[in-house]
């Protein structure tokens, strides 16, 4: 697994200048356009302020010449002004005609974390998953966003732009991958007091590795194998865990907190705020407040010898 600090490092992999999909790449070439034409605007009034600086004017000359100047000046700002939106029209439009064949997520913004269902008409074909979506490259993927608390705002931007989840409407955003790799979304609207820690990882595979991680993800989670997994199963089942959290395979089913059937195969926790690593994982396991203070998940208190058996068996959840 690649460790979490060093994945952040990698500027391309949070960068509005780096697409890496479709409609990412309408909103790069919109701002290519945006940045010439400004940065030429620019460079022209500096020489217009210059050459007003150094002129010198006669004696007995009219105000002819510097209302020519100002009127060809206001002309070319309106026709400047005029053609970037028409530029931004089309690059809006672009993006509005979304595909509707593909795959069908449901993402939905809680405070604070993602919780993200793969549709399917078949209930036996559906999966979920939170604070990270694994999409195939190609593949158009409609996502409908939705809340369940406060405004929240979905925005990945190496491959799209940012949409607000609203309590009580749903809305729409399409996700369509031009090359595989790993992704960092956050959540771009002030959402309470964990909003800088409510982040997602989008895995972007090839479509054979994608069909093998979804055949992965559609099996129950794993028995356990060993006597400390058994065990740990044991502590997770008579805890108030299965209270918020659901493990396909056993009697945990609970809905207010993420599915944890698959937690192993995912690679961080909190919303994409700490590496998912055995040290972390105790620690927000005990202590979660400390983390990530506010959050709806309680301190978890456990009896001495514990701890190590439980951490075993949710390791085991791939």
């Amino acid at each position: 697994m690649i460790p979490l600090a060093m994945l952040a490092g990698n500027r391309g992999l949070q960068s509005a200048l780096a697409p890496a999909g479709v409609d990412a790449a309408r909103i790069g070439r919109l701002w290519d356009i945006f940045l010439v034409v400004t940065a030429v605007v620019y460079v022209l009034v500096l020489l217009a302020l210059a050459a007003a600086l150094l002129r010198r004017p006669t004696v007995g000359e009219g105000e002819g010449g510097v209302t020519r100047g100002v009127s060809i000046a206001t002309g070319l700002t309106v026709v400047t002004l005029f053609a970037l939106l028409v530029a931004s029209i089309f690059a809006t439009r672009g993006i509005a005609d979304q595909p509707r064949r593909g795959i069908d997520l449901v993402v939905t913004g809680k405070q604070w974390w993602w919780q993200v269902e793969y549709a399917d008409p078949d209930p036996s074909k559906r999966m979920s998953s939170a604070n990270e979506l694994t999409i195939p490259v190609g593949v158009p993927v409609n996502i409908r966003l939705r809340s369940s608390d406060v405004i929240h705002s979905f925005w990945v931007p190496n491959l799209n732009g940012k949409m607000d989840l609203i309590p009580g409407h749903e809305n729409n955003i399409v996700l369509e991958a031009t090359r595989t790799g790993l992704y960092r979304g956050q959540c771009a609207e002030f959402c309470g007091q964990q909003h800088a820690k409510m982040g997602l990882w989008v895995n972007v595979l090839s479509r054979a590795d994608y069909a093998k991680w979804s055949a992965a993800q559609h099996q129950p989670s794993k028995i356990p194998s060993t006597p400390q997994q058994r065990k740990g199963q044991e502590v997770f089942l008579n805890s108030p865990c299965p209270l918020c959290h659901s493990i396909q395979g056993t009697d945990a089913s609970g809905k207010t907190g993420p599915d944890l059937t698959h937690l192993a195969s995912r690679r961080s926790i909190a919303a994409a705020t700490l590496p998912n690593r055995r040290g972390y994982l105790a620690g927000w396991i005990l202590d979660p407040q400390h983390i990530k203070p506010g959050s709806q998940m309680p301190p978890m208190v456990l009896e001495k010898g514990e701890l190590e058996p439980l951490l075993a068996y949710l390791e085991s959840l791939q």
